[in-house]
């Protein structure tokens, strides 16, 4: 082949690769701006000041980066509605001993199993991204903006926490 075939080919490439839809990745920041307006629609939810429990996998990178995404995001404090949500980093091993959280923000990656049974041990709510937490049952909640917002309450693991959302929110959700 010539170099101006060579050169051709490159370039034709390049066009598909460009013209291929994106497939959209998650933001954590939006999902958080979700997520903490959605609290404020918990009966007797947090209002004031409230940390907010980032739950991370140290061993998986992709945990490590949602939690710093998380954090960055809620930076010296959040305000979502009456709540204003500060954040404090916790590995998924530590959950069982955490104190001082008005809920949790459980990031991709980490065992939903053994993080969702501590956190309803403590009657913590629940929040994740990941659509597979909430299948479970150990996201109470999961929301996700992209390519729409969307929430999703587990109503078993809402009801082990003793969580209960306003009937206008529950009109905008999905329970399963």
């Amino acid at each position: 082949m010539s170099e101006h075939h060579n050169k051709l080919l490159a370039m034709g490439a390049m066009a598909l690769v460009l013209a291929t839809p994106v497939i959209g990745h998650a933001d954590p920041a939006k999902d958080l701006a979700v997520a903490g307006r959605a609290l404020t629609f918990l009966e007797n939810g947090p209002t004031g000041r409230a940390v907010l429990g980032v739950v991370f996998d140290p061993s998986k990178p992709g945990s490590v980066a949602e939690k710093n995404a998380i954090i960055a995001a809620l930076g010296s404090g959040y305000a979502a509605g009456a709540v204003t949500l500060i954040g404090k980093p916790v590995e998924a091993s530590a959950v069982g001993g955490v104190s001082g959280v008005a809920a949790l923000y459980i990031t991709e990656g980490v065992n939903y199993g053994a993080v969702g049974a501590a956190a309803k041990g403590k009657k913590l709510v629940t929040v994740g991204s990941d659509p597979a937490c909430v299948k479970s049952g150990a996201c109470v909640m999961g929301v996700a903006t992209d390519p729409k917002v969307d929430i999703t309450v587990n109503r078993a693991a809402a009801a082990a926490v003793g969580a209960t959302f306003k009937a206008a929110f529950r009109m905008m959700i999905k329970e399963i």
